[in-house]
């Protein structure tokens, strides 16, 4: 379970796909080879959407 829930995230972007692409990419950024995390990494992107860690711009 991911604490802070989904619902409460998706309140800090303008929509639940903005805040998958968020945390898909940032994700991504986590994972390297050899590399031992506690955690998964969608997981902690989430949290760091949560903690405004993560800021995007919309383009126009």
């Amino acid at each position: 379970m991911v604490d802070p829930s989904i619902d409460k995230l998706a309140t800090m972007v303008d929509s639940k796909y903005t805040l998958a692409i968020l945390a898909a990419k940032r994700a991504r950024e986590l994972t390297k080879p050899g590399r031992s995390l506690p955690e998964k990494e969608v997981s902690i992107a989430l949290k760091e959407v949560g903690a405004k860690k993560i800021t995007y711009t919309r383009k126009k």
